[in-house]
């Protein structure tokens, strides 16, 4: 049961807010002061709190400050009077969840409830997959912090819960392969061994003997015994990447080793018992393949159980500084140098791109920048030195807009590390103008204060 603590000097406030809440079944701690409701927070511990934004002798953005040096983790709702709304505007920017403007209805009162709530689990689990992805693979690899690689995460975590099979779908360069190993890894078959097999590298007539195995003397060649793929997964997972490149004939036999949870080896009289867990991807639609009659349906629903659609880098270009600073850290590191950031043209040069290779092409064009520079920053040269800006054909002016300005906002907040005063001065706004176009875009400078 979620707990929930509720400050307010109004006694009567605090009895209707009580009843209304404890009727949804949350346990709920009232408190009338700072002081006291300190103390409870110390003493207890909450998953969420409601504060009202004017206290005696104390106003809620203090207190909130200070029960987060409790819990940082912990959401705050801010309740305020119709006259403060832009102290309230101001509690989000230093760190409230929401607000709510008295008086108010109560079934917005328990809405953001809800979601204030369902954030912090969402971090939570977020934050348990990282623990576990960096304690056993030994670096932080999950890079984003936009709201669709968080929703990936969330569904990441989810499915490591369960023992079905996972299709993940995605454009080339996705990292695909990589949100299967993690899923594995904060999986109970971590501990096991982790296979992976691109059905589009390696030619058909090789492919059963790969996937399955064979005994010696099997064909020409065959001078011992292999065990195959799946054998290998047994007690782990097993990964098929490009699934829909595999012939119809393949999809039969792989049908039968799902069906039977057992492999027979090219040669062999009898059968091999697999305990795996069955992960796949593609950068194609399967169901539209399905349709065309180059996959077969009863494959299609053995694997398609839970899925997973990790969108293209130009669909979440707020993670792009992200990644680039991890990949300048990582190839300076490795080429000995010392390079500390972008300049302002080349990183607006890298949200200006449409990415069509996606993570994999950022990285590679990070790689090559910080080989060939010889500066402390990468300047607009020395990024994508061999490609003209994308021509994505026109836009309606309200889209081009909306992107130009989100991109702005990015290369902004980027540059000022996550400071939105020295940002709003930059950009001759208003700071609570400037909260309120960065809550459109969901850009959370909390993001880039970590990064910078």
């Amino acid at each position: 049961m979620d707990k929930i603590l509720v400050v307010d000097d109004d006694r009567s406030i605090l009895k209707v807010i009580k009843l209304r809440l404890e009727a949804e079944n949350y346990q709920v701690v009232t408190a009338t002061g700072a002081e006291d409701a300190l103390a409870k927070a110390w003493d207890e511990g909450f998953d969420l709190s409601l504060v009202d934004l004017k206290l005696i002798g104390r106003n809620g953005i203090e207190l909130m400050g200070d029960l987060h040096k409790l819990d940082p983790e912990m959401p705050i709702i801010i309740l305020t009077a119709h006259g403060t709304i832009k102290s309230a505007v101001e509690a989000m920017s230093r760190g409230a969840f929401s607000y709510l403007t008295k008086p108010f209805d109560y079934r917005e009162l328990l809405l953001q409830t809800q979601k204030s709530l369902e954030n912090r689990n969402l971090s939570r689990e977020v934050k348990r997959l990282q623990n576990i992805v960096e304690e056993k693979y030994g670096f932080d690899n999950l890079i984003g912090k936009s709201g669709r690689m968080k929703k990936v995460l969330m569904q990441v975590a989810q499915a490591a819960k369960t023992d079905s099979a996972v299709y993940i779908n995605g454009e080339s360069g996705t990292g695909k392969e990589l949100i299967a190993r993690n899923l594995h890894m904060a999986s109970t078959r971590g501990d096991g061994q982790f296979v992976a097999i691109n059905c589009a590298a390696i030619p058909e007539n090789l492919l059963e003997s790969e996937l399955f195995g064979y005994q010696k003397g099997a064909f020409t060649g065959a001078h011992q015994n292999k065990k195959g793929l799946f054998a290998q997964a047994h007690g782990g997972t097993f990964f098929l990447d490009e699934i829909s490149e595999m012939s119809m004939n393949m999809q039969a036999k792989l049908l039968r080793v799902l069906e039977e949870k057992a492999v027979h080896p090219i040669g062999a009289r009898t059968t091999v018992k697999v305990d795996a867990r069955i992960l796949a991807a593609s950068n194609k639609n399967l169901e539209e393949e399905v349709k065309a009659g180059k996959f077969r349906e009863d494959l299609f629903y053995r694997i398609y159980v839970i899925l997973i659609y990790l969108p293209p880098l130009r669909e979440r270009k707020e993670d792009i500084p992200l990644l680039a600073a991890h990949f300048l850290e990582k190839y300076s590191k490795q080429a000995g140098k010392n390079v500390t950031g972008f300049s302002s043209a080349a990183s607006q040069k890298l949200l200006q791109h449409h990415w069509p290779g996606n993570v994999r092409e950022l990285e590679n064009t990070i790689e090559a920048a910080v080989v060939m520079g010889d500066k402390d920053v990468i300047t607009e040269d020395l990024i994508l030195q061999t490609q003209q800006f994308d021509d994505e054909g026109l836009k309606f002016l309200k889209d081009a807009k909306m992107d130009f300005e989100k991109n702005y906002l990015i290369q902004l907040i980027t540059l000022t590390k996550g400071n939105v005063t020295e940002a709003a001065k930059l950009a001759g706004k208003y700071r609570a103008d400037l909260y309120e176009l960065l809550k459109k875009y969901a850009l959370d400078p909390a993001d880039f204060r970590k990064k910078g």
